[in-house]
């Protein structure tokens, strides 16, 4: 069983910064690209920032220059560094990972974590 289990949401004021974090877990044969979602109350979900196993990263424009995406392939971890918040960062951010499971037959496939709240306040 494939897991991705997010932490580091939380409320902080404009102009603030918080740190996700991300860590796939269970039977995992390979992983290729992860990233960050959001979605916010009302909206589609919309990509954040993905990276891929090396090192190659790919921004929204709304975030670009303020959030950051790393990763460490050895803990499977993928963060996302978020700085300069803004009101409208406010959304309920999802991990993502391309990745195929390690069990017989295992397709390769997007795995999604559970989400954690993001809320920037004015």
């Amino acid at each position: 069983q494939v897991q991705l289990v997010e932490s580091g949401g939380g409320l902080v004021q404009a102009g603030g910064s918080l740190r996700l974090s991300c860590a796939a877990s269970g039977s995992i044969f390979s992983i290729n690209a992860m990233g960050w979602y959001r979605q916010a109350p009302g909206k589609q979900r919309e990509l954040v920032a993905t990276i891929t196993t090396g090192g190659s990263t790919n921004y929204a424009r709304s975030v670009k220059d303020r959030f950051t995406i790393s990763r460490e392939n050895a803990k499977s971890t993928v963060y996302l560094q978020m700085n300069s918040l803004k009101p409208e960062d406010t959304a309920v951010y999802y991990c993502n990972a391309d990745l195929t499971p390690l069990v017989r037959g295992g397709v390769r496939s997007d795995y999604w974590g559970q989400g954690t709240q993001v809320t920037v306040s004015s």
